[in-house]
């Protein structure tokens, strides 16, 4: 079993950044492929960046050159910098492990 708990989000102007967290619980967070996604009101859950175990890193082209993933094994986190951020990236953030396990999701807000 393992537990996600994403941490970060908020209200940021339009070319602001945030970075958001996700703490994972457990000791085989090195070995899991950890994924950010993000859902917009009225909109499906969609991939936003992933990075395996091996620190590969996959970006929905809506992201790429504005968003980095990033893993710190030490700390059992996965982090996502958003840069450059766009009223289009407002959604609630979930964090995934393997894609079987969930984060409650963090709010992100971008005004324009």
């Amino acid at each position: 079993q393992v537990q996600l708990v994403e941490s970060g989000g908020g209200l940021v102007q339009a070319g602001g950044s945030l970075r958001l967290s996700c703490a994972a619980s457990g000791r085989i967070f090195s070995i899991l492929a950890m994924g950010w996604y993000h859902q917009a009101p009225g909109k499906q859950r969609e991939l936003v960046a992933t990075i395996t175990a091996g620190d590969s890193t996959n970006y929905a082209d809506s992201v790429k050159g504005r968003f980095t993933i990033s893993r710190d094994n030490a700390k059992n986190t996965v982090y996502l910098q958003m840069n450059s951020l766009k009223a289009e990236d407002t959604a609630v953030y979930y964090c995934a492990a393997q894609n079987i396990y969930w984060g409650q999701g963090t709010q992100v807000t971008v005004s324009s």
